[in-house]
């Protein structure tokens, strides 16, 4: 009985020092990895054919009229898909801290594919975020791709679509380097970026049979090649004693469209260093009242095809045909959103209205080279109410999402003006199943 008082304390002793590192163990932070997703099939029909991104699934826009020999319009047919591309998986990255602050990271993929209209990338698993973050008390860092800052992550439509409100909501994720600070309720964003999946439009020239052939060339050399990163400076508000967040924000970008022009023969290239600049702007406010929430946003924006919005720029004029120098001017767009949603546990309603309108050039275009989305455009409304109906973590959602464009011929020698206005109109019913897990 002596001998095993000591062993007995020394056992005790032993006891509370190994649940002493325990506890000291568990205040560390964790590394490692916490993944979350979910699994979704989207069932659309479409009235009309449509301007549309992925085999129909991101829609944009119903498509112009287009008539056939007999004066029939052959876009005027109804289309049918089932998609589950949208299927989605995100990997949550803790760890120690790093330079004083807390780290984390995150990689987002899921099967849209890569591939434009062609089918070779059919369920491609694509990069969507792939970011790491320090935080400070009050700053943080994020560096990788993540939204575009004019996409608002803490207030966007609650679509069930996947467009997410494009064309009128800019709709855009970059390479980039973030920097937040935070004053109370203010917060001050800063970000540098640069462009890869959502890319603007530039000119391309192919050299065939002694001829420089012209076409249009999307990819990122356009703001690559300025050497400028795009730019953006945002302010938000978060009042402390609400759940109500409001904003501002300004977004400055070059591109040089080309290295070379082509002289009027087409058969020699000459250096070019013209470069188009664009200034777009964005306000938006999101109140969380009692039975719903309502969401508002208001864009200008030059040059805006890299947000999936319509717009871009065009060549105002050739200085020299015979080096074929230009001059490149923006197209301008305004855009209005609204966004209301009810706070049903089981069952939630909403609904999404979007106004969008060609605002033309600041300067008179006289040539018919123009590097844009829907040039030909005047405006695009949207009508989508929807309802969701929560089980778990099974949604099945209908949305009833009923689209105008109002399309036209650009006049000659004017600020990029419309005439013979006409309005087609498309009306998709979305009925979609989302697994969260």
């Amino acid at each position: 009985m002596k001998g095993s008082l000591p062993a007995f304390i020394s056992a005790s002793l032993i006891f509370l020092s190994l649940t002493s590192i325990a506890q000291e163990k568990k205040e560390e932070p964790k590394f490692g990895i916490s993944f979350s997703g979910f699994v979704k099939t989207d069932i659309f029909y479409d009235t009309r054919q449509t301007v549309n991104i992925r085999e129909g699934h991101f829609l944009l826009y119903p498509d112009n009229i287009s008539t056939d020999a007999d004066g029939k319009d052959v876009n005027d047919k109804s289309t049918f898909n089932i998609l589950s591309i949208q299927t989605r998986l995100r990997g949550t990255i803790t760890g120690p801290e790093a330079f004083g602050a807390k780290t984390s990271g995150v990689l987002e993929a899921d099967f849209f594919g890569n591939a434009g209209s062609g089918l070779d990338d059919v369920n491609g698993f694509r990069l969507r975020h792939a970011f790491v973050k320090l935080n400070w008390k009050t700053t943080e860092l994020l560096v990788g791709q993540y939204w575009h800052p004019m996409f608002i992550a803490e207030s966007f439509p609650g679509t069930i679509s996947f467009n997410t409100g494009a064309p009128f909501q800019p709709f855009s994720r970059n390479p980039q380097i973030r920097f937040s600070k935070t004053v109370g309720g203010l917060k001050l964003i800063a970000c540098v970026f640069a462009q890869r999946d959502f890319t603007s439009i530039g000119p391309e020239y192919v050299f065939a049979n002694n001829v420089y052939a012209s076409a249009t060339n999307s990819c990122s050399n356009v703001l690559r090649n300025a050497c400028i990163p795009n730019a953006h400076f945002q302010l938000q508000y978060s009042p402390t004693t609400t759940e109500h967040f409001f904003g501002i924000g300004v977004d400055y970008k070059t591109l040089m469209p080309e290295l070379y022009t082509v002289n009027n023969a087409k058969n020699k290239k000459f250096e070019s260093s013209e470069e188009v600049g664009s200034v777009s702007g964005i306000a938006f406010a999101k109140l969380k009242l009692k039975p719903v929430t309502v969401k508002l946003e208001g864009v200008y924006a030059q040059n805006a095809t890299d947000l999936v919005m319509i717009g871009g720029y065009a060549v105002s004029q050739v200085n020299d045909t015979a080096t074929g120098a230009k001059e490149f001017t923006n197209l301008n767009t305004g855009s209005l959103w609204l966004d209301v949603n009810t706070h049903g546990k089981k069952v939630q309603f909403g609904l999404f209205a979007g106004y969008t309108k060609n605002m033309g050039s600041a300067e008179t275009v006289k040539t018919s080279a123009f590097y844009a989305r829907g040039s030909n455009i005047d405006h695009v409304y949207r009508l989508a109410p929807r309802v969701v109906f929560t089980s778990g973590k099974l949604d099945i959602a209908f949305e009833l999402e009923h689209t105008v464009a109002a399309y036209g011929k650009i006049s000659t020698n004017t600020k990029a003006e419309l005439a013979d206005i006409k309005s087609v109109a498309n009306t998709r019913g979305l009925l979609a199943f989302t697994y969260k897990f």
